[in-house]
């Protein structure tokens, strides 16, 4: 691989060589007429007037500055027959490794007052981009600010540019509620932050389905900053003018070039690399157990932990797990500068958490003993007040570099949601399945909890995942009749009423079995076909692809009617707003799955008032996970309260949220009988309004004392 390298640094420096400079090189004397400007105000600009010293290598001809090294230039530049440059075979006369390019530090940017641009030297940091606070809601006003006090110390210029107290910058978490412009908010922040340091080198790191996203923000808001994904397995067209370059001379790249040629840009020119969190953790994990690791590997390793001048980790709640490489690969980036853009940062306990809290700030693990003891005692303790007392300790612990919009802009903007709890009885067949099952997965919790999910939306769906010896009597699971699973019953008449109306169906499911058995009911019901009127995502569609789903379903012209989604593909990041009905087919574990999946629909761009149904089969153990996750909740809600009052208030206008739909079927002769229960209300509320009681009259009991 060091052959390759040297080869392509070859090839890059040879393209400097027969391009721009080529005219000037043949004629050292020849200088280009430039009206009324000296060669020292060219030359501050950057445009220098190249020549070739032989003892020196290519140089301006007015000032100091060195283009390239003459030990970096051959007497020759080889050539196929057909005119492309054989540099996969010249590498070996090069030097050094285009990896002491990539990685030296020579134009990292730290401070405003090092490299950033002498432009703004007043105002504050709202100044660099003229007329961009009155285009962003309050929230993201408040975060902008946040973001800049944590990262560069303040938002004044003149403090920005004088500052010697500052330590490098701190880390912070932007919890901004999913669909309220989390991404539009970095980008702005990115853009006037690369303004005064321009050097910084920020590397986003996000789900690999939404750096697309990622790139198409800049694009929207016309940002003219390159966005140079790493997964794609393309170039851009956006990369350095090597890049341009070498395509024109090889031809084809191999995907290791393309990367290559991307870190090149993202090195020398201003710009924002993005890469998915699976990729980097395969670029700089350690590999365990390989006796010698790879030069290329080792470059590529030190290049993305330690060029970054500032990280942004989007949906940073991923790598929450103390045992997960992506926690373990993020944790050697060098720089403290990091930003952590998440809605539901509280995913399943107090230890994910403290996780998550140290990625954006490693100085917190400090206080690791004082947080495992605070966090242990609310977990633990029965008095209400006292759990009060402990949390409001741990909000003081972290609201420095937590800011926290809890979504009051989707009431403001949007028409409403309406979040519905929907307990359906079970058909006669699941109710038999349901008690053989007990005994058939005694014992095994994970295939108890699948198999009863399976069969809450469907007995057939056994058919291909159970084993001989279970069901019994293989030949009662009713093929494809919905009438045969109550959660398909509901699913069916629920899409052909939206349909009669004009709206469009999202369904999740955390199994795909059950997302393939409902497409083959659609095709066999209503003689629908898979992208006509039905779409299908999961993790294994590609970006492209499943970019261009959701481009066709949010599209109001198609004829798109219901789109079937993996909650592991789909809950996070993505825009869904072409659906106004969100069917949650099973229930997880964990709450911050269902909001973010809820949150593809309802979020900003949002134009229909969003119904949301969490089927739940009575009598089984989702009853119980439903439960648990709204202590999950009441703790998240608890831990990341906003300062914004308004952030509290729920917009409900009971006749606008008037679920039309959801009535005609609980009132129809032919449906009613198959529900049990239906709660309306937002789960935790009732909850959040005691434990925000209890939290008041505990701070009055101990003042007045």
């Amino acid at each position: 691989m060091d052959e390759l390298w040297a080869e392509l640094e070859l090839a890059l420096r040879a393209s400097e060589i027969g391009s721009i400079d080529s005219v000037k090189v043949e004629n050292e004397d020849a200088l280009p007429p430039e009206d009324d400007v000296d060669s020292a105000t060219l030359c501050h600009l950057g445009n220098h007037q190249i020549i070739l010293d032989e003892q020196v290598g290519f140089r301006c001809a007015f000032c100091s500055y060195v283009k390239m090294e003459i030990k970096y230039i051959l007497p020759s530049f080889s050539t196929h027959p057909c005119g492309k440059s054989d540099w996969r075979d010249s590498g070996g006369a090069m030097n050094h490794s285009i990896f002491d390019e990539l990685g030296s530090q020579d134009s990292l940017c730290d401070s405003y007052h090092d490299c950033g641009s002498r432009e703004h030297a007043e105002g504050t940091v709202w100044d660099i981009i003229p007329g961009i606070k009155s285009s962003m809601y309050s929230h993201q006003r408040d975060g902008f600010e946040f973001i800049w006090k944590n990262i560069a110390g303040g938002i004044y210029l003149d403090e920005l540019k004088n500052q010697t107290t500052f330590s490098g910058g701190n880390g912070c978490i932007i919890s901004h509620a999913p669909g309220t412009g989390k991404t539009r908010l970095t980008v702005v922040f990115l853009q006037a932050y690369m303004s005064l340091n321009p050097g910084c080198r920020p590397l986003v790191i996000a789900p690999c389905s939404m750096l697309l996203t990622w790139e198409e923000e800049f694009q929207k808001w016309k940002f003219n900053i390159p966005f140079h994904n790493l997964n794609k397995p393309e170039l851009s067209g956006k990369e350095s003018k090597f890049a341009d370059y070498i395509v024109r001379q090889v031809g084809h790249l191999e995907k290791t070039d393309i990367r290559i040629l991307k870190l090149y840009s993202w090195k020398t020119d201003r710009s924002i690399l993005g890469m998915s969190y699976k990729l980097f953790v395969k670029l700089t994990g350690e590999r365990k157990g390989e006796l010698k690791v790879s030069k290329q590997h080792a470059h590529l390793r030190k290049i993305l932990l330690e060029l970054p001048g500032i990280v942004v980790l989007d949906e940073g709640h991923i790598p929450r797990n103390s045992d997960s490489h992506i926690l373990q690969a993020l944790s050697n980036i060098k720089t403290e500068k990091r930003v952590i853009l998440s809605g539901t940062p509280f995913q399943n306990n107090f230890d994910e958490l403290y996780n998550t809290l140290c990625l954006a700030r490693p100085k917190f693990a400090n206080i690791r003993h004082r947080w495992g003891s605070l966090t242990s005692s609310i977990t633990k303790a029965t008095d209400d007040r006292l759990k009060c007392e402990k949390l409001k300790k741990v909000r003081d612990m972290i609201e420095p570099f937590v800011h926290v919009h809890k979504g009051s802009i989707l009431q403001e903007k949007l028409p409403g949601l309406r979040d519905s709890v929907v307990i359906l009885k079970p058909a006669q067949l699941q109710k038999s399945l349901f008690d053989e099952l007990s005994h058939y997965a005694k014992g095994n919790h994970f295939k108890f909890e699948h198999y009863e999910s399976l069969i809450s939306v469907h007995p057939s769906i056994l058919l291909k995942c159970g084993g001989k010896e279970f069901p019994s009597d293989r030949d009662k699971l009713g093929g494809l009749n919905p009438e045969a699973g109550v959660k398909t019953k509901f699913l069916m008449e629920l899409i052909q009423l939206s349909e009669a109306m004009s709206e469009k169906v999202l369904v999740f499911s955390q199994y795909l079995r059950p997302l393939t058995f409902v497409m083959n009911q659609l095709k066999s019901h209503f003689n629908w076909t898979e992208g006509n009127e039905v779409l299908y995502i999961n993790g294994k569609n590609d970006a492209k692809e499943r970019q261009s789903s959701i481009n066709v379903f949010n599209d109001p012209s198609s004829n798109i009617r219901v789109l079937l989604a993996s909650t592991r593909a789909c809950s996070e990041g993505i825009n869904l707003v072409g659906a106004s009905r969100v069917v949650l087919l099973d229930v997880v574990w964990n709450p911050s799955v269902e909001r973010q999946a809820i949150s593809r629909a309802h979020r900003l761009g949002q134009e229909k008032v969003v119904y949301v149904y969490h089927l739940i089969v009575f009598g089984t153990k989702e009853e119980k996970k439903y439960y648990r996750q709204v202590e999950k909740d009441l703790l998240s809600e608890l831990v990341f309260s906003s300062s914004d009052m308004s952030d509290d208030q729920q917009k409900l206008s009971p006749s606008d949220l008037q679920d039309k739909i959801l009535e005609e079927m609980v009132q129809h002769e032919k449906l009613k009988h198959m529900f049990e229960k239906i709660a309306y209300q937002h789960k935790e509320s009732k909850l959040i309004e005691t434990f925000t009681l209890l939290e008041k009259r505990s701070v009055i009991s101990s003042s007045s004392s």
